[in-house]
């Protein structure tokens, strides 16, 4: 999961819930049936309790008789409740009881109402709906001697779907060219009026009542110029007709802070910049095969001395700088995207340098361990130029602050520079996407889709107040012109700036149909006619399944299980929990894992159980790391830790099954990403704490290892090769450049020791990190930092080089993937030995030389592997194979692949 401001309370959320069921992904939780207490108030306009789902049928969770059922509308949106009474002059539209509820259909459509009472909308008042849906909407019932029962306020979004979405998801909507001469369009089905602001002038806008849909054409003279919309619409967050001049959702160029929309044609020459239109692409690999490096535009640079554009977009064309070196490295040796972390406009992070504060004091000064770095950066962290940008405020612009100029076109250019010099160095790039969430809803300052349709973007819940779960406003893909925003965004990105990928943040919370249109609309794409092959842009997400849409309460989601076999992949958590031990929000992080040391070198932590306890839970760990070898396969069958035959589905991952992909590339592999501590700090935590730094090294290589060398893509925080840290930091989304830079050079050291992590998200872990922090075993040389990045290059060329690891289907993988020392006999805690195909692979992560005698192998040539032995692990280079009793030879925390000769 990802975040912004949000991360604090949904890490909360989520630790709760693993308090009574230890999950490691956002957990299900089961909706809680209201108490007498939590009864909502019969009358209550604040509240929309009824939803008007089609222009028949108005559903609405009410109990009992009554006379009389209305919807009461007002264009002045002065009805409200006096001594029990609806007071305010209002036009009404008669409601009758449908027997047995809703249909099948409706019910289909909409699960979570179910059990809500169904109102059929008198015919003779059909003709009103659209005027009524243009002011404030009351649901009344009334007894029979008129006194009224209940009124609530109405949510419209399935109503609006009804009568508009057939033509307004076909319009195009934001401003529009042809032959130099703009159109403006914008959905507003239910503004009372909407007029274009610009030049300091307003202009009418035509409404298309089919569509909803009010437009504007003009002159050349409007390209380039600054604009905004004024709407007049009836708001419920404030309970009033407001006037909301708001920016244009649809936008393609803003001014800096995002204050106005600008008139801009996307393929006007002058936005292009030089070859752009002949950039020619790094061969596209399938999913299954993409190496993934996930980077920060900000992170990549801003302290890398050897960078001319340091924090920018343009960075990445500094070809002699030492960060972009090192990607080239990396993609020579088999790295295939950089995965961009948001890089959209954000609406946290001020756009103007001028308007960016930065720490006013002398951050190298204190100690490792001190608690003062955290306390000035924490003092101007709102107003810096950092955050990781899960904050969305315009979808399809990019984000200012990393341009030379917030104000108007040059992030365009500098943004397609960017994905230039990707491409000019081997690279495809990825971009994080961020649909699930807007950065506000409501009247507040930065709402932009909810001051437009209000209710309407945003997922409400029962009660009309918009969802949260995902920490911020959540949006609602499934409603119609949400789920065309999210696919139309996603296809100006592919044609207008060539993105090669897209990374969804809470993906779980999309419906699978929305990311599928995603997908068909891309696949679209052709060279010829968009400059792009849409076919080959990768896709996949975060699973995950929690909130109000959890276990598909609303919708088919777009969730780990759901998504299996649509070419889309997910995150997996399950290897990377078992490589690392435990879950992200363990009150002590020292709990082990399979790469950390439990039970083969354990630490002083308690968590971790008995020896006996250590033993069980390491054998299990192993389980899950070999179903997340074959891509997390769930028809997978295998022989257990425990001597059992099982399917991947059957291996228990926290409850849920630990195998649920159908094809390798549906499971996307990781040890870690910008989420909870980096893969070295986690180490730190958990690994012994006289563990030496040449130690450290090669179980950061083995936990890289696991995902590197399993079947399907594999993702990589970038910096983990070079053993970044963050200070112990485990939620850095707005922690400034000193706990999040990447240091490219190893004389600068890898982030560690930079004082204890901001208090905010990790005050309760200081007490564990305090002794680290100022541990000499901890700050590694050059010698590690360089050695752990060559390594690891080595493995990811391994991979690329050998077709054993880019199996196409599940029976292939079944046919020549095995662990042949699996069970009760043979497995030796603390070591994974894989056969695929032509190849062994033994993971060691025991502090001992391990010896693997596989009798079916004995008499057969094999040989360490020509990458490794001519490679940059002086230490793998004695792993050896008797060739007499099948036995390979590994040393310690090694990971060593064999090649039959």
């Amino acid at each position: 999961m990802t975040g912004s401001p949000r991360r604090t309370l949904l890490a909360t959320a989520i630790a709760l819930l693993a308090a009574v069921a230890p999950l490691t992904s956002p957990a299900t939780a089961a909706p809680r049936a209201p108490a007498a207490a939590d009864a909502p108030a019969a009358l209550d306009l604040t509240a929309s309790r009824a939803q008007w789902i089609d222009e028949n049928t108005v559903a609405w969770d009410v109990r009992g008789d009554a006379a009389s059922q209305e919807l009461v509308y007002a264009h002045d949106g002065r009805l409200a409740l006096k001594d029990g009474e609806l007071a305010g002059k209002g036009q009404r539209i008669r409601l009758t009881p449908a027997a047995g509820g809703l249909t099948e259909a409706q019910r289909e459509k909409y699960p979570h109402l179910k059990g809500y009472a169904a109102f059929t909308v008198d015919p003779r008042d059909r003709d009103r709906i659209r005027h009524a849906l243009t002011g404030q909407l009351v649901a009344t019932r009334s007894g029979a001697d008129g006194t009224l029962l209940t009124a609530t306020g109405v949510q419209t979004q399935g109503i609006l779907d009804d009568l508009y979405a057939a033509t307004a998801t076909k319009a195009s909507l934001g401003p529009r060219f042809r032959d130099g001469r703009p159109t403006l369009a914008l959905w507003a089905p239910t503004a009372q009026t909407v007029s274009l602001e610009l030049d300091g002038k307003r202009v009418a806008m035509r409404r298309d009542d089919t569509s909803g849909v009010w437009s504007v054409a003009g002159p050349r003279s409007w390209s380039g110029k600054q604009y905004r919309y004024v709407v007049k619409v009836w708001a419920p967050s404030v309970q009033k007709v407001v006037t909301n001049k708001v920016t244009d959702p649809y936008s393609t160029a803003l001014t800096a802070d995002s204050r106005r929309s600008i008139a801009v044609d996307l393929d006007d020459p002058k936005l292009a910049p030089k070859g752009w239109e002949q950039l020619r692409k790094p061969k596209a690999e399938p999913l299954r095969d993409a190496q993934i490096q996930e980077l920060h535009v900000r992170d990549f640079s801003v302290e890398d001395r050897t960078a001319r554009h340091p924090g920018q977009y343009l960075a990445f064309t500094d070809t002699a700088s030492d960060g972009m070196k090192h990607l080239r490295e990396l993609a020579r040796a088999g790295t295939s995207y950089v995965h961009l972390l948001p890089a959209f406009d954000i609406g946290t992070i001020p756009e103007r340098a001028a308007d960016q504060a930065a720490p006013d004091c002398d951050l190298t000064a204190p100690a490792p361990d001190s608690e003062e770095q955290q306390a000035c950066v924490a003092k101007t962290a709102a107003k810096d130029a950092y955050n990781w940008g899960y904050d969305p405020l315009h979808y399809t612009v990019p984000e200012g602050s990393y341009a030379s100029d917030p104000e108007g076109t040059r992030r365009t250019v500098e943004f397609r520079q960017m994905v230039q010099g990707l491409n000019g160095s081997g690279l495809r790039t990825v971009m994080d996407v961020v649909y699930n969430h807007t950065v506000a809803s409501g009247q507040a300052d930065k709402s932009v889709l909810d001051k437009i349709v209000p209710g309407y973007y945003q997922r409400l819940m029962e009660d009309g107040t918009v969802a949260t779960s995902t920490c911020c406003a959540n949006t609602a893909p499934e409603n119609a012109m949400m789920g065309k925003l999210v696919v139309d965004s996603l296809v100006t990105w592919a044609k207008e700036y060539k993105v090669d990928g897209f990374r969804f943040d809470l993906m779980g919370h999309h419906p699978k149909a929305n990311i599928l249109a995603v997908r068909k609309a891309l696949d679209a794409l052709t060279p010829k006619k968009d400059g792009v092959d849409g076919k080959k842009i990768v896709l996949y997400g975060e699973g995950w399944n929690f909130g109000e849409i959890a276990d598909d309460a609303r919708f088919v989601q777009a969730t780990q299980k759901n998504m299996a076999g649509t070419g889309i992949a997910t995150f997996s958590d399950r290897g990377r929990d078992a490589v690392r031990g435990g879950g992200p929000f363990d009150g002590d992080p020292g709990v082990q894992g399979f790469a950390s040391g439990l039970f083969t070198d354990p630490n002083a932590s308690k968590a971790n159980g008995t020896p006996a306890e250590q033993k069980a839970r390491l054998l299990h760990y192993q389980d899950l790391i070999k179903v997340a070898l074959t891509g997390n396969l769930a028809a997978y069958t295998f022989t257990d830790s425990a001597g059992r035959r099982v399917k991947g589905s059957e291996v228990d991952y926290n409850g849920a099954p630990a195998g649920y992909a159908a094809a390798p590339g549906d499971a996307l592999s990781y040890a870690d990403a910008h989420d909870n501590e980096s893969l070295y700090d986690a180490l730190a935590f958990k690994l012994p704490a006289d563990t030496t730094a040449a130690e450290r090294s090669r179980m950061q290589v083995l936990a890289m290892a696991t995902a590197t060398l399993a079947q399907g893509p594999s993702l990589s925080q970038a910096g983990s090769d070079l053993l970044r840290s963050k200070s112990l930091d485990r939620n850095s989304y707005d922690s400034g450049d000193w706990f999040n830079a990447l240091h490219w050079n190893c004389r600068d050291g890898n982030g560690f020791g930079r004082g204890l992590p901001p208090a905010a998200d990790n005050k309760d872990k200081w007490a564990y990190g305090k002794p680290l922090l100022a541990s000499p075993n901890l700050t590694p040389g050059c010698a590690e930092i360089n050695g752990t990045s060559a390594a690891y290059q080595d493995l990811v060329r391994l991979r690329a080089t050998e077709p054993a690891f880019s199996l196409a289907t599940a029976g292939q993988v079944q046919s020549r993937l095995a662990f042949p020392l699996s069970g009760t006999g043979a497995e030796t805690p603390g070591v994974i030995t894989m056969e695929l195909g032509d190849l062994v692979v033994v993971f060691n992560a025991t502090p001992e030389a391990q010896r693997q005698s596989v009798g079916a192998l004995k008499n057969r040539p094999y040989a360490l592997h020509p990458t490794q032995a001519k490679g940059a692990d002086p230490v793998v280079k004695s792993a050896s194979y008797e060739r007499s009793s099948g036995t390979f030879s590994v040393p310690a925390r090694s990971v060593a692949v064999f090649k039959r000769g």
